[in-house]
């Protein structure tokens, strides 16, 4: 049988090193039977959560919904097993897809070749139209703001581990990091999912300021306040489930009621203060137009000025988060002891009863700030570098 008793599954695809802000972030927005796994967290699911999932959940990269699972030995049986899947439950006849396959100690090793044989079994039995066979003129890219999404393609996933065959569709299209309400980027960007995953490990719930001395294109910033005003990470967007057959567009429309609702509920608590600065004031620019786009612009207090100006804000005290370069991208790790000696001082002398949470791949940095951090978070993957948040208690009054 190419469905299993197991199945319909979630699988909520997270940065190395993320998934238990994954976990606890599915724990609680209800999700059950959440389980980590390499590379992300496993949750009971079919389409009406996927499409919780990719509204509401900040920290997950890309939500995949389990459709089939098999055991496949030689490519013959995979291409029997894979006709037998129920394509048509999920994709209209028309549905343009591709199909990616990866290969793990498997007999069938070559994943080109396990591809080839689950496209035919997608054209011949489900009447699917491959992406590279669409007419030249339509265009098969993810684009998150696009209304007329129909001819954006619909990727397939086969993966063949230890023989066991796993077909999955990506229901998010593009990766969930793009919000929709970022166009400006700054210079080594840091991906909104990994933020909000950094903010929750600081343990910020929304209610205290934040602060981000060097603050690039407001990722953090936008983050906080999407957390503190309850606006959906995917309110701004569209998603591939969108244009599969068993998507139910009266239950979309009830989340996103769901969704406003929500938001409309945080907008009567307390006001949560966004307070970005950055020496580049073409960073500054970016990042205002960018709160703009989110509505968070009225939040935000935004200026340009070096880290040695940097002066407490008034009123109490909260988070300082901080992603400064630490020469993997930008700047070079010897020369920039200066900067986070410079950072730390400014902290020390001046945010008595501040949070500070710095995030870095060198440790040695780190140490230059001189600040009283406790042992980093474990290592997450951000930009082909290993990074950890390094987080204080307040830090005392001077």
């Amino acid at each position: 049988m190419a469905q299993m008793g197991t199945l319909p599954r979630l699988f909520l695809v997270a940065a190395p090193g993320l998934e238990q802000q994954v976990v606890r972030e599915a724990a609680a927005e209800g999700f059950a039977s959440v389980t980590p796994l390499p590379g992300g967290v496993e949750v009971v699911g079919g389409v009406a959560e996927a499409c919780r999932a990719n509204l509401f959940l900040r920290t997950p990269a890309r939500v995949l919904m389990r459709i089939a699972e098999f055991r496949a030995l030689h490519p013959a049986q995979l291409d029997k097993r894979a006709r037998r899947v129920r394509w048509s439950k999920h994709l209209a006849p028309g549905t343009i897809v591709r199909v990616e396959a990866t290969s793990r100690s498997s007999r069938i090793y070559h994943a080109g070749a396990a591809a080839d044989r689950v496209r035919r079994a997608l054209v011949e039995e489900a009447g699917a139209l491959l992406a590279q066979d669409a007419a030249a003129s339509v265009s098969v890219g993810d684009d998150i703001a696009e209304e007329s999404v129909s001819t954006k393609p619909i990727t397939v996933l086969v993966r063949l581990d230890d023989d066991l065959c796993t077909i999955s569709l990506d229901t998010s299209g593009a990766p969930l990091h793009r919000r929709g309400h970022k166009p400006a980027v700054a210079k080594a960007p840091m991906r909104e999912t990994l933020a909000a995953g950094f903010l929750m490990q600081a343990g910020f719930d929304g209610r205290e300021p934040v602060l981000d001395p060097m603050c690039g294109s407001g990722t953090f910033l936008l983050e906080a306040g999407s957390i503190a005003k309850a606006i959906a990470p995917g309110r701004d967007r569209r998603f591939a489930i969108e244009r599969l057959a068993s998507f139910d567009p009266a239950a979309w429309a009830g989340l996103r009621d769901e969704a406003a609702r929500r938001e409309n509920a945080a907008a009567t608590g307390s006001a949560i203060r966004l307070i970005g600065r950055d020496r580049d004031a073409g960073a500054i620019a970016a990042t205002r137009a960018n709160l703009a786009r989110a509505a968070l612009e009225a939040c935000a207090s935004l200026e340009a000025g070096p880290i040695a100006a940097l002066a407490r804000p008034e009123g109490p005290p909260g988070l300082v988060i901080v992603n400064p370069p630490y020469g993997g991208r930008v700047g070079k790790a010897a020369t920039l002891r200066g900067l986070y000696a410079t950072l730390g001082r400014v902290l020390s002398s001046g945010f008595g009863g501040w949070r500070v949470a710095l995030v870095t791949s060198e440790a040695a940095l780190a140490r230059a700030t001189g600040l009283p951090f406790d042992k980093p978070g474990p290592p997450v993957a951000h930009g082909g570098l290993p990074v950890r948040l390094w987080l204080t208690a307040p830090l005392p009054d001077p």
